[in-house]
């Protein structure tokens, strides 16, 4: 193949969690930018039609599908919904995501401490085991987990979500080494502090981001479309070897 035709998504049927905002947004919009027809979903159905919108105004194919991961049965549904009206699946990314306790980790509360793991590991476990199923029907097809930095070096007051981005990681490469038979690859996008709404609590506040900056080579905290172009390269056939790995897009933080 040319490399021109390298990140040539066409005729490819993506899903996108978490896809009405931020990095997911931004995901949603480069994969369709690039051919695919891209499945927005989240929680709701309103803000992801407002992607669809977008997308669909700079000529690309979308449609929107609310569903919450940390629900089993929504996810079951969606997958349902996916293979009764496409057929297929190639490219998942497993972006939704929670961190609804920010503090010292010793007080963690037992709701927050369940809502993150019912969203954070067991929603991505499950969409995984749907979509590889899916994919594997059509030859197969690529995951993308979106974990964290924090699943390598905890981040300060968040040490259940650093928990389960670290189980993210793990999952993505024990999905890798037993998909890669059925023609799925399954890999894992690391960013580092982006500035989205989701992680308002670590970039609006300057004492953390004092304490951040000096860690992170290139002095910034990211925007989410600097998460796009390695999703776009995961999901495509410049990617066809590669599984089983974790890019980080962090300013190089984690080189220590």
């Amino acid at each position: 193949m040319s490399a021109t035709n390298l990140f040539d998504l066409t005729g490819k049927v993506a899903l996108v969690t978490g896809a009405s905002r931020g990095i997911g947004e931004s995901i949603a919009k480069a994969l369709a930018a690039y051919g695919a027809h891209v499945i927005v979903s989240s929680r709701k159905a309103e803000a992801c039609e407002t992607v669809v919108a977008a997308i669909k105004a700079a000529g690309g194919s979308a449609e929107a599908r609310a569903c919450h991961i940390g629900e089993l049965a929504q996810i079951e549904a969606l997958f349902q919904a996916i293979e009764s009206t496409h057929g297929r699946l190639d490219i998942l990314v497993n972006n939704a995501a929670t961190n609804p306790y920010f503090g010292p980790i010793l007080d963690t509360d037992l709701s927050s401490f369940q809502k993150t793991l019912d969203v954070n590991i067991r929603g991505y476990f499950y969409s995984s085991v749907h979509g590889a199923k899916l994919m594997a029907k059509n030859g197969g097809g690529s995951i993308i987990n979106v974990a964290s930095v924090n699943g390598v070096i905890p981040g300060d007051g968040q040490g259940i979500y650093s928990i389960t981005k670290a189980a993210v990681i793990s999952m993505t490469q024990a999905f890798a080494k037993e998909c890669a038979g059925s023609g799925v690859r399954v890999n894992a996008l690391l960013p580092g502090a982006t500035d989205t709404k989701f992680a308002a609590a670590l970039v609006q506040n300057e004492a953390v981001l004092k304490r951040l900056m000096p860690h992170v080579p290139m002095r910034r905290v990211a925007q989410p479309g600097e998460m796009a172009g390695a999703v776009l390269y995961l999901a495509s056939n410049a990617a066809s070897y590669t599984t089983g790995t974790c890019i980080n897009v962090d300013g190089g933080y984690l080189i220590g």
